[in-house]
């Protein structure tokens, strides 16, 4: 794949404080590996080799890690200090003259998906506005109670998938969506409200396998899936695709 992978590593993971207290939130482990390397992964497996990680808090520990991180060979990983305090689109902002040239994506350092990346990128050249983003339907972490008309608890549905749709974090943008962008941007207010508004942002539904490591209970969820060789995302990592043109 040409395009450059943005991947958004300046989080302070606050309501993972259990883990993040010495360490950045991408560098929580999942099943012995920081989560920034399975996203990396995610995108090496599938042909992607250029990648721009755009750092914040504790962003010498990530370069460390970077040095020496047992990915997959041929990959181009660059590391940018965007600041302690910038917000999500602020630090694309500040990474323009690496994405001015083509077609780029974007991705949180935190979540994981057995998303096809082939298939986002058909869809996004495909319907020719400015920007996709990838929407699922996670499941919900309680079960649901089902009620009649009059009150009556006919049953229960166990942690049943949310009836709608949220930001998976997978994104493919045309530079165009840079000028949406300035240092104090937050990507997922202003800038994709506004191409909301003007038609330019459309949504990717993926219905397969998604989760997000936001809470301690989210890590060990999917250190639980790992270990257990459950873990979706995983047989990403068995593929060893060519890389596309």
């Amino acid at each position: 794949m040409d395009e450059t992978v943005v991947i958004l590593c300046g989080g302070r993971g606050t309501r993972l404080r259990e883990e993040t207290q010495t360490i950045p939130k991408p560098l929580v482990e999942i099943g012995g590996q920081p989560i920034l390397w399975h996203v990396i992964r995610i995108y090496a497996e599938q042909g992607f080799s250029r990648f721009v990680l755009c750092l914040g808090h504790r962003g010498d520990l990530i370069e460390a890690f970077i040095r020496g991180n047992g990915l997959p060979g041929g990959l181009t990983i660059e590391c940018v200090d965007t600041g302690e305090e910038t917000p999500t689109g602020g630090r694309i902002a500040l990474v323009r003259d690496r994405l001015e040239h083509g077609r780029f994506c974007v991705s949180y350092a935190d979540g994981v998906a057995d998303v096809d990346l082939a298939a986002l990128l058909d869809f996004h050249a495909q319907h020719g506005a400015l920007a996709t983003m990838t929407v699922v339907r996670p499941e919900l972490q309680f079960g649901v109670a089902r009620l009649d008309g009059a009150d009556l608890v006919e049953g229960f549905e166990e942690k049943p998938r949310f009836e709608g749709w949220i930001n998976g974090g997978f994104f493919c943008f045309e530079p165009g969506v840079l000028d949406y962008l300035d240092q104090g941007s937050v990507l997922e207010r202003e800038p994709l409200e506004r191409l909301a508004s003007e038609r330019e942002l459309r949504a990717y539904r993926h219905t397969g396998f998604w989760d997000c490591m936001d809470t301690y209970k989210d890590a060990a969820l999917l250190n639980d899936l790992w270990a257990a060789d459950r873990a979706p995302w995983k047989e990403l990592h068995r593929l060893r695709r060519k890389p596309r043109s």
